[in-house]
C-alpha cells in the first residue's frame, strides 16, 4: 500500500507527515485535516431493478458507476480532497425514489456472506485511493437498507464478516463508519445498531475484526453520544439540518472528547458557509451534494455549480490554485438531462453564500419562491434536501435575483432546455 494513515492526537497523517505536508501554501492550522466529500454510492446497485436508473441521460450500470468514481478522483485530488465516503449498503436517493423500494444490500440474511461483486468494486476504489495518497471512509450500514438483515446478530455477522474481508486486504488508508447515522429511525429494527451500548460493542467488534482499523459511527445531523465517542478513534459528525450556530455548538462537543482525538464531518450539505465553520475550529468538512452526488446514475466529476464552488473554496483554503475562478454563482437545476418525470431541483449556488442576504427566484417573470437560507433552494426543506418544481416545461424561463448583504443585486437567468 502507497497511502499510510496514522493518526497522532487530533490530526492525521499520511506516510508519516500531516495531511497536506506536500502544500507549501496550505495554512498549518489545515494541516492534518482530511476535507472529505460523500461518494456513498461508490459500489452502488439495485437487484429490484437497476434499469430505474437509466436517467438523467445516461445508463446506469454498477460497474461503470465505480470506473466513474475512480475515473473523477484525480481532479477531486487535486483541488485537495483527501477522503470520500463509500457505503457497502450505499445511501437514500432522497430526491427521487423511495429507498425502501430499492435493493443495494450485499449482506446475505445472516450477515455470513457479502456479495462478491460487492466486494470488488469496494476493493478497486480502495486500491485507486491509495495509488493517488487518498483515503477511504468505508461505511458498513445504513438504515433502511438494514432491513435484508435478519436479526441483531445477523447486523453482527454483517460487520465482522466485512472487517474479516477488509483485515486480507490489509489497507492502511481506510476509516471504517460502522454505520451512517446510527441513531436514526430507520435502524429501529436493530437496536443493537440503534442504542448507544450496542455501537459501543459494534465499534469494539469492527477495530478487532479488521485488525485495528480506526473505526467510528456517525449520528444525525447535529447528534452527539459522549459514549459513542469515547469508543471511536475518529468521531464522526453529520452537520445535515444545523445552523451555522448549531454546527458550531456540536463541534465543541466533540472538540471537548478526552483523550482529544479527531473530529471528522463525513456528510453536511451544499452549505458552504459551514465549510468555514469547520476549519475555523480545525475540524475535516465532508461536502454532500444529494442531486449530483447521490442520485444514481451519479455524476462524480466536479460539476458546474454547487460542486465547483466547494473544490473552489476548499483549494483556496489549502493555498491551492483553483480549478476555476470565473463566476461565483450559477443557477442549478436547469441543466438539460437533470430532470425526473417532469421535476426539476432548482437553487441558486453561491461561491460565498456568507455574503447572500436573500434570492429571489421568478418563473415566467412572476415570482416563485424567496430563499433565505444557505443552500438557496427552491422549496427549500433543509440544508441537504429540497422539494421538485413540478411540471416544468421546455422554453419556460427562469430568473434567480440574489441580493447581497452589502446590497448589490446580481441576476442570473436561464431557460428550460
Amino acid at each position: 500500500m502507497k497511502t499510510k494513515l496514522s493518526i497522532r492526537e487530533n490530526r492525521f497523517f499520511i506516510n508519516g507527515k500531516p495531511t497536506y505536508s506536500e502544500l507549501p501554501n496550505c495554512p498549518d492550522a489545515y494541516r492534518g485535516l482530511l476535507l472529505n466529500a460523500r461518494f456513498i454510492q461508490g459500489v452502488f446497485d439495485d437487484k429490484m431493478g437497476p434499469e430505474r436508473f437509466h436517467r438523467f441521460g445516461r445508463i446506469f450500470d454498477a460497474e461503470q458507476n465505480t470506473s466513474d468514481l475512480i475515473a473523477a478522483l484525480p481532479a477531486w485530488y487535486a483541488q485537495g480532497l483527501r477522503a470520500f465516503t463509500v457505503g457497502f449498503q450505499g445511501g437514500g436517493p432522497c430526491f427521487t425514489l423511495d429507498n425502501a423500494t430499492i435493493s443495494n444490500n450485499p449482506y446475505a440474511a445472516d450477515g455470513t456472506e457479502i456479495d462478491p461483486a460487492y466486494l470488488s468494486r469496494m476493493k478497486r476504489i480502495i486500491e485507486a485511493a491509495d495509488d493517488l495518497g487518498m483515503v477511504v471512509i468505508v461505511s458498513l450500514l445504513y438504515g433502511s437498507q438494514c432491513r435484508f438483515l435478519k436479526d441483531d446478530e445477523a447486523v453482527r455477522r454483517a460487520v465482522r464478516t466485512a472487517c474479516v474481508w477488509l483485515r486480507t486486504l490489509e489497507p492502511t488508508n481506510v476509516i471504517l463508519e460502522v454505520a451512517n447515522e446510527f441513531d436514526f429511525l430507520s435502524f429501529q429494527e436493530h437496536p443493537l445498531v440503534q442504542s448507544e451500548e450496542g455501537m459501543v460493542e459494534l465499534l469494539r467488534l469492527a477495530r478487532e475484526m479488521s485488525g485495528g482499523l480506526p473505526v467510528g459511527s456517525s449520528g444525525s445531523g447535529g447528534y452527539f453520544s459522549q459514549a459513542v465517542a469515547e469508543a471511536s478513534d475518529v468521531i464522526l459528525i453529520h452537520g445535515n439540518s444545523q445552523s451555522r450556530q448549531q454546527f458550531a455548538n456540536l463541534i465543541k462537543k466533540a472538540l471537548a472528547v478526552r483523550p482529544c482525538r479527531p473530529v471528522l464531518c463525513n456528510e453536511d450539505s451544499q452549505a458552504l458557509g459551514e465549510l468555514g465553520v469547520a476549519l475555523r475550529y480545525g475540524v475535516s468538512w465532508g461536502y454532500y451534494n444529494n442531486m449530483t452526488k447521490q442520485e444514481p446514475p451519479t455524476a462524480w466529476g466536479i460539476e458546474p455549480g454547487a460542486d465547483t464552488f466547494f473544490a473552489r473554496r476548499m483549494a483556496m483554503a489549502l493555498g491551492i490554485e483553483p480549478q476555476s475562478r470565473e463566476n461565483a454563482f450559477y443557477l442549478e437545476g436547469l441543466e438539460p438531462a437533470r430532470t425526473y418525470e417532469g421535476k426539476r431541483w432548482i437553487a441558486l449556488s453561491a461561491l460565498y453564500p456568507e455574503q447572500v442576504e436573500h434570492v429571489e427566484f421568478y418563473r415566467d417573470d412572476v415570482l416563485y419562491e424567496i430563499a433565505y437560507d444557505d443552500p438557496f433552494s427552491v422549496h427549500f426543506l433543509a440544508n441537504w434536501q429540497q422539494g421538485p418544481v413540478v411540471n416544468c416545461r421546455t422554453g419556460e424561463h427562469w430568473r434567480a435575483e440574489v441580493y447581497l448583504k452589502n446590497g448589490e443585486v446580481v441576476f442570473l437567468e436561464k431557460q428550460v432546455p
